[in-house]
């Protein structure tokens, strides 16, 4: 599924129009991103947990060179599914 598609299943089910749609789809985004700057953390009940963590630095080997590289420390997003939304799914 695609955005557009998305989109349009999540509009029909809550008849609004798609337009209207993304621009709430867009502000959750916003949100979720914002949230995570500020607290590390985000709990949306029934769906998950959104939290960052910090990558430490690390040296990788490119496999086709052989050359070694310092990926430098990075701010990574990670999602835990809830139980409930796990059994939905499964």
């Amino acid at each position: 599924m695609n955005n557009k598609e998305f989109i349009a299943d999540v509009a029909g089910k809550i008849a609004v129009a798609p337009s209207q749609c993304q621009k709430m789809v867009n502000e959750l985004s916003d949100t979720l991103a914002s949230a995570l700057e500020l607290d590390n953390e985000v709990v949306v009940a029934g769906l998950g947990t959104f939290e960052t963590k910090q990558k430490k630095e690390r040296v990788m080997v490119n496999p086709s060179t052989g050359k070694k590289m310092l990926v430098p420390p990075k701010i990574v997003i990670n999602f835990k599914m809830s139980s409930t939304y796990k059994s939905k799914i499964n």
